[in-house]
This record gives structure tokens, C-alpha cells and sequence, in this order.
């Protein structure tokens, strides 16, 4: 995530220490700009299906 843009921010769930460990050894991470490009490649080939969010959440937005 930090890759795409310089204002985005991921705000990882750590609710379990292994999660917080996990995240941890993520940040470490390094790709090259070919590793990224592929791993964008393959996410374009998803087809996501369903709302974004919960319906009664989706309401407040047109509050």
C-alpha cells in the first residue's frame, strides 16, 4: 500500500499477537518494481462481487 500513493496509510488489524507479529515482518518487505508490477497484474484478474460495505452503513452515507 505504501507503494501506490505517499498519503496512504494501511491501519493493520492487530487484535492477536501473531497479527502484530505478522504486520511487523511485512513492513520489512521490499519489492521491486517488477515483483510489484506482477503482483498488480494478478490483482486486476479479481472479480470482486457483493456491497463494499454493510448495507445499514452504506446508508448513513446518503445522510
Amino acid at each position: 500500500m505504501l507503494h501506490k500513493k505517499d498519503f496512504i496509510v494501511p491501519i493493520p488489524g492487530m487484535r492477536k499477537l501473531n497479527r502484530i507479529k505478522e504486520n511487523l515482518g511485512a513492513a520489512k518487505l521490499e519489492l521491486t518494481d517488477d515483483e510489484y508490477r506482477q503482483i498488480e497484474e494478478e490483482l486486476a484478474n479479481f472479480v470482486i462481487h457483493g456491497n463494499r460495505t454493510d448495507e445499514d452503513i452504506a446508508k448513513l452515507k446518503d445522510l
